[in-house]
């Protein structure tokens, strides 16, 4: 597997981020993750997108942490967002997320970010798995669905390696 950065809008992002979004409707019965992200957000040094690939070159992972500082959606000086962290079914469970997630972290924390979030929901059951597992505790809710019941927002600090 190879691991690399790529824009937001980049066709295989699309391509992955259009089967997240089909994953999350499926789970929630809805449209999918309606939180407004543009490519702009991810662009270095405010923020940062991967994709996985594999041994035949096919986009089969993804993340990305975008810059928040304090707003009125909850959000603290310095954070740095998780978004679109997403493994296409066949390449589960080979460490895939873990990987891209450290690489996100070690991004953010070069770029001085000093804490990083993110909001999942509470029927993505492996999604919480892999965050409390990696060091993220639940915070108080932030971001666009803040106010959902199922919403799950968790932080973990960013202290120098």
């Amino acid at each position: 597997m190879h691991i690399r950065p790529v824009p937001f809008d980049h066709p295989d992002a699309v391509k992955l981020n259009d089967q997240v979004q089909a994953e999350y409707a499926e789970r929630y019965g809805d449209e999918g993750d309606v939180t407004p992200l543009d490519a702009s957000m991810f662009k270095p040094p405010l923020g940062l997108y991967l994709l996985a690939y594999d041994e035949r070159d096919r986009p089969v992972a993804t993340g990305g942490w975008r810059s928040q500082d304090e707003n009125d959606e909850g959000y603290t000086d310095g954070d740095a967002e998780l978004k679109r962290m997403y493994v296409v079914p066949q390449a589960r469970g080979f460490g895939l997320a873990r990987r891209i997630l450290a690489a996100l972290e070690d991004d953010a924390r070069a770029a001085g970010r000093t804490r990083m979030v993110l909001e999942t929901g509470a029927k993505q059951p492996e999604a919480v798995a892999l965050y409390t597992s990696s060091g993220y505790a639940p915070c108080v809710k932030f971001g666009y669905y803040r106010f959902h019941d199922l919403s799950m927002c968790f932080a973990k600090p960013l202290s120098a390696s």
